[in-house]
């Protein structure tokens, strides 16, 4: 027995009859430019990456935590990777700061 169940969305038929955009054509394709050499301006104003002086500050790496050390940090909310970095720099330089005073 067929479905009578309507489908949701347009189809490629419906897509076309709205359309006015003209369709493009394997020669549409071959004498087509590269947008830096058609718009210089606008293609240097549009930044890829993170732009200067942006460079990564941290490293990812693999590392296994006691999962109450995790559900601790996740129950307090967003950004708790942060705050288990911060935690770590915090511990670090009392860490530091101890060995400069024993020296």
């Amino acid at each position: 027995m067929k479905s009578t169940k309507k489908t949701a969305g347009y189809d490629a038929k419906d897509l076309r009859a709205v359309s006015d955009s003209p369709k493009l054509t394997k020669a549409d394709f071959a004498t087509a430019r590269p947008l830096r050499e058609v718009f210089p301006d606008l293609a240097a104003s549009i930044r890829r990456g993170r732009g200067p002086g942006k460079s990564p500050t941290k490293k990812q790496v693999s590392l296994r935590i006691r999962p109450e050390v995790i559900d601790y940090f996740k129950s307090t909310g967003s950004g708790w990777q942060s705050r288990i970095d911060e935690t770590l720099r915090e511990l670090v330089k009392r860490k530091a700061n101890k060995r400069k005073a024993t020296a």
